[in-house]
């Protein structure tokens, strides 16, 4: 239907009242949104806390540490300056009239001079730090070296032979047997022309080592015997010594001071000793060593051989510096070193360079 000219829909009447309540509804919905409208306009915006500054940590200070200093390393042998500690090989040398001048003997570290028939000497010479290129001329073993040569652990051999009895013996020992009669060790030895035979075969120093090294056993490195070197202890009495001299029965020595060279020069016989590698034989330090020597359970050319003890103690007199020293020896078995000391105990010291022991029968 139409009323004023618009038109209503049927059923609803245009009463005053109803635009009232109308009104009084739109009112209070316009309210409600507008107080919405507030409280979300005015509510505060979450802010994130601000980041903690991290300051970058300081590294600490470097700690000055001391300076290392390193002992250098020295041979236990001779108490010289060495780059290394190098394998041990002992030779045993002629040391008969026809054998001289010998060859190689100056290089050695350690210089054993050793009772042998007839009232004569031999040398075992031990070398490490050095090795000369030929070493001569080789002579035969004896029942005194292997007690010797068991204080340097499994050491290198060199030798011409021994008596068939004694052989067995060598080959049973704690060392490297390098005898010039194996085919193992056969290319290390030649004779020379200049001299007869026997005192004319000389041994290569480098292949005798090849050799050694070629071994089942391990070659040993030069280590402690007992030697100690440095100045002579205070409580040690030395007497100025011009010369001094050690004595066999059908051999002498005799070491004289060369306050030139620092050494004791060696006389053999009465004639002055030399190298055929140039120079006199001598040593920084001699060590006359008193023992027992009684006759060997093994011949030599149909007789016992001399042997001398170097397990046990004694007397001795040690040549240093031009002073002669009274000393003590020691040795309790032959797997350790000899310890020398000087009446107040105090242990004996050697000069530094080569160290010569003679082992001999006391003066009578």
């Amino acid at each position: 239907m139409t009323r004023g000219g618009r038109w209503v829909p049927a059923g609803i009447r245009r009463h005053p009242r109803a635009y009232g309540v109308l009104g009084a509804v739109a009112i209070i919905v316009a309210t409600v949104v507008t107080c919405l409208i507030l409280v979300l306009v005015s509510s505060p915006v979450p802010v994130r806390p601000a980041a903690r500054a991290t300051a970058t940590p300081t590294p600490p200070a470097p700690v000055a540490r001391p300076a290392v200093t390193r002992a250098p390393l020295v041979s236990p042998f001779t108490g010289a300056p060495v780059a290394r500690l190098g394998p041990v090989l002992a030779v045993k040398i002629d040391n008969l009239a026809a054998a001289r001048p010998q060859t190689g003997v100056n290089a050695a570290d350690i210089v054993y001079v050793l009772p042998v028939e007839g009232g004569l000497s031999r040398f075992m010479a031990v070398y490490s730090s050095h090795l000369p290129k030929v070493i001569g001329p080789v002579r035969s073993a004896r029942q005194t070296d292997l007690p010797v040569l068991r204080q340097f652990g499994t050491p290198a051999f060199a030798y011409s032979g021994a008596s068939p009895h004694f052989l067995p013996f060598i080959q049973r020992a704690r060392l490297i047997d390098l005898y010039a009669g194996l085919p193992k060790s056969a290319g290390a030895y030649s004779r020379g022309a200049s001299r007869p035979a026997p005192h004319n075969l000389y041994a290569r120093s480098a292949t005798l080592l090849a050799d050694a090294r070629g071994s089942h056993r391990a070659l040993s490195t030069a280590h402690d015997i007992g030697f100690r070197f440095g100045p002579a202890p205070a409580s040690a009495r030395g007497k100025p010594t011009a010369r001094f001299s050690a004595t066999y029965p059908a051999a002498s020595f005799r070491f004289t001071w060369s306050a030139r060279s620092k050494r004791w020069l060696v006389a053999m016989d009465g004639v002055p000793a030399r190298d055929t590698t140039g120079g006199p034989l001598g040593a920084s330090t001699i060590v006359i060593q008193y023992t027992v020597v009684r006759a060997s359970h093994f011949l030599a050319y149909g007789q016992p051989a001399p042997y001398a003890q170097s397990v046990g103690h004694g007397t001795a007199v040690v040549l240093r510096d031009g002073k002669a020293y009274a000393v003590k020896w020691s040795r309790p078995n032959a797997n350790v070193g000899t310890a020398y000391t000087t009446a107040a105990g105090e242990r004996m010291t050697f000069a530094t360079g080569q160290v010569w022991v003679v082992l001999t029968a006391p003066p009578r």
